[in-house]
């Protein structure tokens, strides 16, 4: 970690600069321990965060947890058919109330020591409390957060307050997505990877406007037009999108692949901080970028397409592949950059003006979130 002070280094930073004169955030915002910690305050504490599917949580009794900013997160539809969210801490000795990553129940019970809530969040019951002065049952409960659904998925968000999360998302982003038809899809499956770098690294290198496309992601750019390649920039999103131009791809088996299970129109949305939707003419990947550490990060992929019968599972299977693949060619690229960040050679870079306006938003956004911290900076 750095000795300079964190007010300096968060200074180092010009917000303000035209993307012709912008540079990037220093190498130092990716490395210093501190960053991470008021990242997790302001950042992953004030947006919308992705933490599961509406499916999931469509019947009473149906619960998913997350974790979101170092928070476990709980949300569960009630027997009155309200979804909630809360705090997936207990309120005797703090342990994780529930601890699979989803099921179905009639009631929220901690396997520590037995206490009971339910799935409006209300202590029900406690075991072996007798003799306890001036404690009282209603005051116990597990402690709520917002809750909300958009198309597909399930956000909560951790500031007492927040926004609506139609606003937050913005009525052009709403509007855009709406017309991809995502409610015609259907989950077909997960894959994760963990990544030695921050996540910030990866969100860079998804937004820098296919930059990079051509000379690491060889089947992929066999079938993207790059002529006709668009970068848009609005509220907290980038849109990048591009048609899907089959008649390029040649002899080799990357692009063919890539070709046989790609059609349609590319349309690549990040939303502030660490979302991504992929779509394509029947088919849709999120992708949710988790911090794991000052240089460690998980990113999980869902996938969706429009037929999940066991007619097309093998094409489906293919197409998962498919992302899976350029997911292994970014692996190595993204903890190269890792490595590099940290050097003494380095501090920042230069931006593409015709590429790279999707990650100057990204560090905008960022350096407006970790500059109105509600606390003081100080050395630490």
């Amino acid at each position: 970690m750095s000795d300079r002070p964190l007010s300096e280094i968060l200074a180092a930073f010009d917000a303000d600069l035209a993307l012709e004169d912008a540079k990037t955030i220093p190498g130092s915002w990716y490395t210093d321990r501190r960053i991470g910690e008021l990242e997790r305050k302001t950042v992953f504490s004030r947006t919308w965060q992705l933490v599961g599917r509406a499916e999931q949580v469509a019947e009473p009794g149906q619960y998913l947890t997350a974790e979101v900013g170092g928070e476990r997160v709980l949300v569960v539809r009630g027997h009155d058919g309200v979804l909630r969210a809360f705090f997936n801490v207990c309120r005797h000795h703090a342990a994780a109330v529930m601890t699979e990553c989803a099921g179905k129940v009639d009631r929220l019970r901690c396997p520590y020591h037995g206490w009971t809530y339910g799935l409006d969040g209300a202590l029900k019951s406690v075991t072996e409390l007798d003799g306890a002065r001036g404690f009282a049952m209603g005051e116990n409960g597990l402690v709520p957060l917002a809750v909300a659904t958009w198309e597909l998925f399930v956000f909560v968000h951790l500031d007492p307050d927040p926004p609506p999360i139609d606003d937050w998302l913005g009525a052009r982003l709403r509007d855009q997505v709406s017309r991809l038809r995502l409610g015609d899809l259907h989950f077909a499956g997960r894959r994760e990877w963990t990544l030695a770098c921050n996540w910030k690294v990866f969100v860079d290198n998804y937004l820098d406007g296919g930059y990079h496309v051509p000379f690491l992601h060889k089947g992929l750019s066999s079938v993207l037009s790059f002529k006709d390649y668009t970068i848009d920039c609005f509220d907290r999103v980038c849109l990048q999108s591009s048609p899907i131009d089959a008649e390029k791809v040649g002899a080799e088996k990357a692009g063919a692949m890539t070709a046989s299970v790609r059609r349609g129109q590319a349309h690549y949305y990040w939303l502030y901080p660490n979302l991504m939707l992929n779509a394509y003419e029947g088919y849709l990947d999120t992708n949710l970028v988790v911090p794991l550490g000052d240089d460690r990060m998980k990113v999980v992929f869902d996938f969706y397409f429009a037929d999940v019968s066991p007619a097309v599972a093998e094409r489906n299977a293919q197409s998962m592949d498919v992302s899976a693949r350029i997911q292994d060619e970014d692996h190595a690229i993204c903890e190269s950059v890792q490595k590099g960040l940290a050097s003494r050679a380095y501090d920042a870079g230069r931006l593409s003006p015709r590429r790279e306006a999707g990650e100057n938003l990204f560090h905008r956004l960022l350096a407006a979130d970790l500059r109105s911290a509600k606390r003081s900076l100080h050395d630490c």
